[in-house]
C-alpha cells in the first residue's frame, strides 16, 4: 500500500448479499436488509464493525412505505445516531448514495458507513393474492431521512402522464425500435441480436450463487414468443425485462483507510472507489433523441477519465440492463464493446431485478470479482427512470492516485439540444418510434408513438385499432406520416 495515501482516501471493506426463496419465509425488508449487513460484517473479518457506522443509507424500498428505512436499519444495528440517507426511487441511486457516501468519507464527514437495499416484494405481491396479512414493521411516513437527493419525484413529462405513459415496460421499446431503426438491421436480425445480448447476461447469472434465476436461457428461449413468454411490450419479451418478483438485499460497508487499519482489516479486503460522476437527462419528451444519452456520455466518461482509464482499459464493466436498449445506448456512448462480458452478476432479468437495488448487487458482485483479480479495474454504471437519472463508479484493488474525485457535469447535458413539446396538436406528423403493449394473455391491447409535427416539435398518440397494431408488429415504421386526431388518436396517413 502506497505510503502516502490519505488516511480520509474511502475504502469498501465488506459486502453481503441476501435471497429468500422461501415463500413461507415472510421477511420483510429491513429484515433481510439487517442480514445483508450482517454478511457484509463478516466479509470483513470485523463482524461487528458496522455497529460503529456513523452514516447508514438504504436504497428506497418499494415493497413496503417508509419514511425513512435506513433509521430502521441503523436502530437494528445499534447505530441510533448515525446520519441517514435515504433517496426517491430510481435505479442510479445505489451508485449515487456510494458516491456520496465516498465524498462524506473523503471530506471528514464520515468515517464508516453501510449502504443497504432491499426488497420483499415477491413476498408482499404473493401475500396480497392470498389475502394475508404480513405483520411487518411500520414507520411514520412523514419521518424524513438526515439527506434526500431530492423532496419529491416525477414520474414523466405531462405529455407523456396525460396518456397513460409512465412504467418503463411503455417507455424502453420506444428506445428499442429507434435503435433497430438505427442499426439498419431486418426485425429477424434485431431481434438476434437483443437476444444474444441477453444470453450473455444469462450465462454470468447461472455462475452467481447469489443470482435469482438459477437456470441458463439461450437466445431461442430469450426472443421466442411463447405463452411463458409473452410479449411485454413490442419488442420485448417477459425474459428481456428486468425482473423484480424478488426478495433480495444487499449491503457494502465503506469505511476511511484509517479506519480500516484500526479495525485491523486486511488489506486483501480493500477495494477503492475511484471515482464517481452523476448527471441526468430531460424527460423522454424533451430528449434529444431515443438513440443517445447525453448525460450517460458526459458523465460516465467523466468518472473513466477520473480515474485514470478508458472503457477499453476495463478488466469488468456491469451495465444496467434494464431493457436491452438501456444496455445499448450506454454501450454507443461509452464506446463499450457489446461483444464483451456486460455484466458481473446476471443483469436485471436474471441476476435479479429488485426494483431500485440491483445495482446495490452489481457492487457487491464488482467488489467480490476486483478481489479474486487484484489490479483490475471495474466500471458500475447506474440508470434511473426512462434512461433519466444516471450515476456511474469506477472500482480497484488499488488506490485511486489523486484520491477519490466525483463530477457532476449536468452543465455540460444542459448545453445539449431539447425538442419542445407540443401536447395539444392534432394534425400531420411524422412517427419518430413506437411501442404496441399487450395484455398478459398475450392480445395487443394498445399502440403508443412518439411523433414530430411538421414544425419538428414532439407530441404523443396512441391507438387501440387493430390493424394499426398489426402494422407497427410487422415493419419498422420511423418515418411513416401519419394524422393526430384531437382526442391523441393515432391515424396513418
Amino acid at each position: 500500500m502506497p505510503a502516502a495515501l490519505s488516511p480520509r482516501t474511502p475504502v469498501i471493506i465488506g459486502v453481503g448479499q441476501v435471497i429468500n426463496r422461501d415463500d413461507n419465509r415472510h421477511a420483510d425488508p429491513i429484515t433481510l436488509a439487517l442480514e445483508a449487513v450482517e454478511r457484509a460484517g463478516a466479509d470483513t473479518g470485523a463482524a461487528s464493525c458496522a455497529s460503529g457506522a456513523d452514516t447508514v443509507a438504504s436504497v428506497a424500498i418499494v415493497s413496503w412505505r417508509y419514511g425513512d428505512a435506513a433509521r430502521l436499519v441503523a436502530q437494528g444495528l445499534g447505530a441510533e445516531n448515525a446520519f441517514t440517507m435515504y433517496p426517491q426511487v430510481g435505479g442510479n441511486t445505489p451508485q449515487l448514495l456510494m458516491n456520496r457516501i465516498c465524498e462524506r468519507i473523503s471530506s471528514g464527514t464520515s468515517d464508516l458507513a453501510v449502504l443497504t437495499g432491499a426488497e420483499s416484494y415477491r413476498t408482499r405481491m404473493r401475500a396480497r393474492r392470498g389475502s394475508i396479512e404480513l405483520d411487518w414493521q411500520r414507520e411514520d411516513l412523514n419521518l424524513k431521512p438526515d439527506w434526500q437527493d431530492s423532496d419529491h419525484y416525477e414520474m414523466g413529462h405531462p405529455a407523456e402522464l396525460e396518456l397513460g405513459i409512465m412504467m418503463p415496460t411503455q417507455a424502453y421499446p420506444l428506445f428499442e425500435n429507434a435503435l433497430w431503426h438505427e442499426s439498419g438491421r431486418t426485425q429477424i436480425e434485431h431481434r438476434q441480436f437483443i437476444a444474444d445480448l441477453w444470453a450473455g447476461l444469462s450465462e454470468v447469472a447461472l455462475t452467481n450463487p447469489m443470482a435469482w434465476v438459477t437456470e441458463q436461457l439461450t437466445a431461442e428461449q430469450i426472443g421466442s414468443v411463447t405463452p411463458e413468454n409473452r410479449l411485454i411490450g413490442f419488442p420485448y419479451t417477459k425474459a428481456m425485462v428486468a425482473n423484480p418478483d424478488v426478495n433480495m438485499a444487499s449491503a457494502a460497508i465503506i469505511c476511511s483507510v484509517e479506519r480500516a487499519q484500526s479495525l485491523g482489516i486486511s488489506p486483501d479486503r480493500w477495494v477503492f472507489p475511484q471515482s464517481g460522476s452523476d448527471a441526468s437527462d430531460p424527460f423522454m419528451t424533451n430528449r434529444t433523441s431515443f438513440t443517445t444519452s447525453a448525460a450517460i456520455r458526459h458523465a460516465g466518461r467523466a468518472a473513466l477519465d477520473l480515474a485514470g482509464t478508458t472503457s477499453a482499459e476495463l478488466d469488468f464493466v456491469d451495465v444496467y440492463s434494464c431493457f436491452p436498449s438501456a444496455v445499448q445506448i450506454a454501450c454507443n456512448e461509452l464506446e463499450i464493446s457489446t461483444d464483451r462480458e456486460l455484466t458481473v452478476y446476471g443483469g436485471l432479468p436474471f441476476g435479479g431485478g429488485p426494483w431500485n437495488n440491483p445495482v446495490g448487487h452489481a457492487i457487491a458482485a464488482m467488489v467480490q470479482r476486483l478481489r479474486e483479480h487484484p489490479g483490475a479495474t471495474g466500471l458500475v454504471t447506474a440508470n434511473g427512470g426512462n434512461i433519466q437519472k444516471h450515476s456511474f463508479g469506477v472500482y480497484s484493488t488499488e488506490p485511486p492516485a489523486a484520491g477519490f474525485r466525483t463530477a457532476h457535469p449536468q452543465f455540460a447535458v444542459d448545453t445539449e439540444p431539447m425538442i419542445e413539446a407540443d401536447s395539444t396538436y392534432s394534425g400531420p406528423v411524422t412517427i419518430e418510434t413506437w411501442t404496441v403493449m399487450h395484455e398478459r394473455d398475450g392480445t395487443r391491447a394498445r399502440a403508443h408513438a412518439v411523433l414530430r409535427t411538421p414544425t419538428g416539435q414532439r407530441c404523443w398518440a396512441t391507438s387501440s385499432e387493430p390493424d394499426l397494431m398489426e402494422l407497427f408488429e410487422s415493419q419498422d415504421c420511423v418515418g411513416l406520416s401519419a394524422t393526430v386526431a384531437d382526442d391523441h388518436s393515432l391515424h396513418l396517413s
